[in-house]
């Protein structure tokens, strides 16, 4: 039998973070971690040749500039994805099946997801989706991703 994704599994979501790896912010991905605990979504853009990107780097990957932060809409397309429908580390065994996508965001970038509240089956490349924050804690917040 299918298990069905609701969106209460967002709640679930949130009830088991604790029990997941935390994502352990540096010097150059603090920014972005604490806007996620905030309620944003942050992207970098490089002020001398306007390339966007994620996941936060020190400098720009096209032409080398310091990176200025700039606040997404947290719009965006399911690019890819896969459904995982079993897996041995206990935090996520509860939630199979459930979806993992690389979202192309509207300003450009890509990010790695998941898309929740929808069920599996119904996810589709194309898929209009938009963020919303799990918080960790105080300094860590973590973007999930539903249908829009």
């Amino acid at each position: 039998m299918r298990k069905e994704i609701t969106v209460t599994n967002a709640d679930v979501i949130a009830n088991r973070i604790d029990s997941r790896p935390r994502p352990e912010p540096n010097e150059v991905t603090a920014p972005y971690f604490a806007a996620c605990a905030r309620g944003e979504l942050l992207i970098q853009r490089c002020p001398d040749c306007g390339h966007a990107q994620h996941y936060p780097r020190a400098l720009c990957t096209s032409c080398g500039a310091a990176p200025d932060w700039e606040r997404s809409s947290g719009q965006g397309t399911v690019y890819t994805f896969t459904v995982i429908r079993q897996t041995g580390v206990a935090p996520f065994r509860e939630e199979v099946p459930y979806v993992v996508a690389m979202i192309e965001l509207a300003e450009g970038p890509r990010l790695m997801g998941n898309v929740t509240g929808v069920d599996p089956e119904a996810v589709r490349i194309g898929m209009p989706v938009e963020v919303y924050m799990v918080q960790v804690d105080d300094e860590v917040g973590v973007p999930y991703w539903r249908a829009r």
